[in-house]
């Protein structure tokens, strides 16, 4: 039962995620932390930025990670890997199945007004679902009255620099390393 509510929970995130993966996290958050309460907000964080590091798309790697989580939960290691195996696979199905179809009619239906204007609406919806992870990240819904918010001054410190950094054209890679290291540091 847990299997199928996380293969459809999932389909249903690869079918209305669109935008990519960041605009997918206001989805996977809905029903992963509100709908199913399979893991707190705070754990939902570090998942995105476990997901964020590791190479691959976010929303694919996000499925993986909670897919095993559920999975272990349900019974052990070799559920965890059905679980990220159904969740990885079910987030997945719609963008390939939506692509083989597109893809077929893409180049006679591509100067469609219709199409093109439905490529044009859903511009500022991407837009918005970007925004709306971005708030759910820093300030997380949380049914738990004793979890704590992970935003903190240092938190901010740390955005600031970062944004400082990159502004500044300093190595990606190497504001990550120092990042990790200043999160050591500061939080132990």
């Amino acid at each position: 039962m847990i299997f199928w509510q996380l293969f459809v929970s999932y389909l249903k995130i690869g079918f209305f995620g669109f935008g990519g993966g960041y605009a997918m996290l206001s989805l996977i958050q809905n029903e992963v932390v509100v709908q199913h309460q399979w893991m707190t907000g705070s754990e939902f964080a570090d998942i995105v930025a476990i997901s964020q590091i590791t190479p691959g798309p976010i929303a694919i790697n996000s499925a993986t990670y909670v897919g095993y989580t559920v999975g272990l939960q349900a019974g052990g290691v070799g559920y965890g890997i059905l679980g990220s195996l159904i969740a990885t696979f079910a987030v997945c199905l719609p963008a390939l199945t939506l692509m083989l179809l597109i893809t077929r009619y893409f180049l006679r239906l591509r100067h469609n007004p219709l199409i093109e204007g439905a490529m044009r609406g859903m511009r500022p919806v991407v837009i918005g679902m970007i925004a709306a992870a971005a708030l759910l990240l820093i300030f997380p819904h949380s049914t738990d009255p004793g979890e704590q918010n992970f935003i903190d001054l240092w938190s901010w410190l740390l955005f600031g620099g970062v944004l400082i950094g990159q502004w500044k054209k300093i190595n990606p890679i190497l504001l990550i390393v120092l990042s990790a290291v200043a999160g050591m540091v500061i939080y132990h």
